[in-house]
């Protein structure tokens, strides 16, 4: 996979030896995904994108010792820029990760998570 000049110069993305990102987990890679396509939407420019990661990755020399994974500042970041662009309000995202946890949690080994609405039917 080859990714375009701007996506490359994001900040730390892991790559392997043909240009294409790294993920160790699927949900890595849906946020990758999501992620490009808002910013294939206009909802932010890609200039945009790679400081708010890079202000996320920062903290993890801010003495602290907090340090987390690359994509947990990579989500930390897009949910930051969703609520600064008016996309999405914390409660709206708190209450998304939350059902996502519960689906997956009810979610057999192998099979795919299915998002359900609050009358239990699944999401389209």
């Amino acid at each position: 996979m080859t990714l375009p000049a701007d996506i490359l110069e994001t900040p730390r993305l892991p790559l392997d030896q043909d240009g294409g990102p790294v993920f160790s987990a699927p949900w890595e890679a849906r946020v990758f995904a999501m992620t490009l396509q808002a910013h294939r939407a206009g909802v932010f420019s890609w200039g945009e994108w790679a400081q708010a990661l890079g202000v996320e990755l920062a903290k993890d020399g801010d003495g602290s010792g907090d340090t987390v994974g690359y994509y947990d500042r990579w989500i930390d970041a897009f949910e930051k820029l969703l609520r600064e662009k008016d996309v999405a309000a914390s409660g709206e995202l708190k209450a998304l990760k939350a059902a996502w946890d519960e689906a997956a949690r009810e979610t057999p080994h192998g099979q795919p998570i299915v998002l359900k609405t609050t009358d239990g039917t699944p999401c389209s």
